[in-house]
């Protein structure tokens, strides 16, 4: 039993395809581009975006699907400063494939009350540049896992109001590799650093039937605090020259104990669905993300010779974001419906000097397209498909130093980035 939360984490990893590295890939609902994510209520996924939606649902629902992500970052270098590193290269693409998966179960306790557990994996983000690169010296790779497992339960106030509420225990592992180029001799050293921390997070919803057409969902989930705590450790790429090297950064304190503090956001969901007709369904949603919780990550050694120090400063300077979806179904028969979506996901990322290769996210427009079909009438496939443009992405990280001990030069040049999602979500009520 206590292996199954490490497994569930490495499941439950991905690379983010909202904003920041945030995942909505948490059910049903990727062919409108999650528009209506808090009112549609049409499965036991609603435990994640709205618990209150459970009274919509069936006497016993399960649902569980999996999601394929393929980002694209492909670096164009214009200018960059590489200082006592001296790599070459541009990184090759630094996206990959990644597989996000979700699970929930809905019961009803009797016909007012439902309990429910939902598993997912709200953030996660996934960079590795082919070496070797220009920015190696800042990161070359840089993974972020997470799992959150969110027991809910819901109230039925009376035919137009229903409430729900949950609490999640979340894990998070964060894994950072770099070269170490203190000296040009020194580039065959790579340092990894990992930390991780699990926390307690909640989240409220509420669902308002304002007609039998017409349904409002709000909902809101906590941010959540973490300490987290790990090793930076450094070791030989396999040329002899730098195995020595090696061994001389550790004596001389470049391994060690270290600790970090981050609060991943809150989020704020508004939906609406509005029944147009016997086979028209429109969608909306306004979400908002509380991304300036994170400014700058200061990740500091606890143990060595530079004990106090920091091994690593993020300068994220994030701000806060907003997202606009909206969505249409048509019902072709009583067993088939097609979805279609846009929306609108704002990057939290400042500018250009405050872009970091390990994440180089920006703005990005969701064009999506899906089906259901419903093999039985309590059964339910769903298959979804988006691609998301994303505008050119300039980068200036400068991460230069008079002292060569800090000297990571500057990262100067643009993105050329997109992403692709394909998503299947089966449901079934028992």
């Amino acid at each position: 039993m206590r292996l199954i939360p490490a497994l569930l984490l490495v499941a439950f990893s991905g690379t983010a395809a909202a904003s920041g590295f945030q995942l909505l890939e948490q059910g049903s609902g990727l062919g409108n581009a999650y528009a209506g994510s808090a009112a549609k209520a049409n499965d036991a996924s609603t435990i994640f975006w709205n618990p209150a939606g459970m009274t919509q649902l069936q006497a016993r629902e399960v649902s569980g699907g999996l999601t394929a992500v393929r980002p694209s970052f492909k670096f164009n270098n214009d200018g960059s400063k590489v200082g006592v590193f001296g790599a070459a290269g541009d990184g090759g693409d630094a996206g990959d494939w990644a597989f996000i998966p979700n699970g929930y179960i809905s019961w009803a306790v009797n016909k007012d009350l439902y309990v429910g557990l939902g598993i997912g994996g709200p953030f996660g983000n996934a960079t590795k540049y082919d070496k070797p690169w220009k920015g190696s010296a800042q990161s070359n790779e840089f993974d972020i896992k997470t799992i959150n497992i969110n027991p809910s339960i819901a109230y039925r106030v009376n035919e137009q109001v229903s409430l729900g509420a949950g609490f999640s225990w979340q894990k998070i592992e964060a894994d950072y590799y770099r070269q170490v180029g203190i000296f040009p001799g020194l580039a065959g050293v790579k340092s990894h650093m990992s930390i991780s921390d699990d926390a307690w997070g909640w989240n409220v919803g509420a669902l308002f039937t304002l007609s039998p057409a017409t349904k409002v969902g709000l909902s809101y989930r906590s941010a959540i605090q973490y300490h987290t705590d790990g090793k930076v450790t450094l070791a030989a790429d396999g040329s002899p020259a730098s195995v020595p090297t090696a061994g001389a950064l550790i004596a001389g304190g470049g391994a060690s104990d270290v600790k970090a503090d981050l609060k991943v956001p809150d989020t704020f969901i508004l939906s609406v669905t509005q029944q147009l007709s016997d086979r028209w369904e429109m969608l909306g949603d306004v979400s908002w993300t509380g991304w300036s919780s994170i400014q700058d990550v200061d990740i500091i050694r606890t143990s060595g010779k530079l004990y106090g120090q920091p091994a690593q400063i993020l300068h994220a300077d994030f701000d806060d974001t907003w997202r606009v979806a909206l969505g249409a179904n048509y019902k072709y028969t009583d067993a088939i419906k097609f979805m279609f979506g846009i929306a609108y996901d704002q990057t939290p990322v400042k500018n250009a000097s405050t872009r970091l290769t390990s994440l180089p996210d920006n703005d990005r427009t969701w064009f999506t397209v899906g089906t259901q079909w419903k093999p039985a009438k309590e059964q339910t496939l769903e298959l979804g498909l988006a691609y998301l443009y994303i505008p050119k992405t300039n980068i200036n990280q400068n991460e230069s130093s008079v002292n060569p001990l800090t000297n990571r030069g500057t990262v100067t040049g643009s993105y050329d980035s997109s992403v692709w999602i394909l998503g299947a979500q089966y449901s079934m009520a028992f």
